[in-house]
């Protein structure tokens, strides 16, 4: 959005992450711009991270870079659970103003990443296609790793309540890489520490939405793993996924290159979702993964109308 790139000339991703009026400012313009159903707040999932004592940079066109990448247990050992209203206050300011701001209009969603996505970077010491420090870590090291993935989840809990607490109204967990994990390993290093968040926001009775990508092989244990809702990719029709999972709240799954095409195919393939979904309660309309940087935000505008047209047919 050309409202966003105007701001992103003068600020940089975490001075706009740790600004509240800058948060809050960045999450409204989507919903100034579009009729959207929700608004989620505007953040990145590294943010929580330097509270737990990991230094990192993002940097224009390579994404996070860790300073110093776990190697080892000692490494592990020495990350600290997240304090969320010290460590992290500006995010829950930045949530409060935007329940004043929304009024109850539309409801408002946080987010956090999840245990293993957050590790990854955390061992690559920058993204990675294959993961292999992280495999390797996961493999030759498991008290390191589980050391690791135990502070992740107790912190991402607290993040995730403190959210909660000040506002939203719904949460979401990324899990972006786990795709890359067996269905073995993903039960056996992965699982535990997702359900521990899962399980610890259950008694707030907001809802809770898991998400991946790359997780076709994945989706029952996610769901065991915990979730009101699964977020699916576009790699994975929703009727296969609800043929798996029961009757369950789906959030996908439209290919996000899709949206850089143009408004005759957006609208094609919008509604052959739509059809697959057949009207079934719990399915909410969304991409597969985020909105890429050079999508046209007509087209954009144009899919949100698709959506809206054919559910009130």
């Amino acid at each position: 959005m050309p409202e966003y790139r105007a701001l992103r000339e003068k600020y940089d991703l975490l001075t706009m992450c740790r600004t509240p009026e800058l948060a809050v400012e960045v999450t409204l313009q989507p919903i100034r711009r579009f009729d959207l159903d929700a608004a989620i707040l505007f953040s990145d999932i590294m943010v929580p991270l330097r509270g737990m004592g990991v230094e990192f940079e993002i940097r224009e066109n390579v994404g996070p870079v860790i300073a110093h990448p776990i190697r080892n247990e000692r490494d592990a050992n020495a990350l600290r659970v997240l304090n969320p209203n010290a460590d992290v206050p500006y995010v829950m300011d930045a949530l409060r103003v935007l329940r004043r701001e929304l009024e109850n209009k539309i409801p408002l969603i946080g987010f956090a990443g999840a245990p293993f996505t957050l590790a990854s970077y955390i061992i690559e010491g920058k993204g990675s296609r294959e993961l292999v420090r992280t495999k390797q870590l996961m493999y030759t090291q498991p008290a390191a790793w589980h050391t690791l993935m135990s502070v992740l989840a107790d912190s991402l809990a607290a993040y995730l309540r403190a959210q909660i607490d000040a506002g939203a109204q719904a949460v979401q967990l990324f899990d972006s890489w786990v795709g890359a994990l067996s269905p073995r390993d993903y039960r056996r290093y992965v699982l535990p520490y997702s359900k521990k968040i899962f399980d610890a926001l259950a008694a707030t009775n907001v809802p809770r939405i898991h998400f991946g990508t790359g997780t076709a092989t994945l989706l029952e244990l996610m769901q065991e793993a915990g979730g009101d809702a699964i977020g699916i990719d576009w790699r994975v029709p929703l009727a296969q996924a609800w043929s798996r999972l029961g009757d369950v709240p789906l959030q996908g799954n439209l290919d996000p290159v899709v949206l850089l095409s143009n408004p005759k195919v957006v609208a094609e393939q919008a509604r052959e979702i739509l059809c697959e979904a057949n009207g079934r309660r719990g399915h909410i309309f969304n991409l597969g993964h985020g909105v890429l940087p050079d999508t046209p935000v007509e087209n954009v505008e144009h899919l949100i109308q698709v959506v809206h047209e054919f559910r009130k047919n």
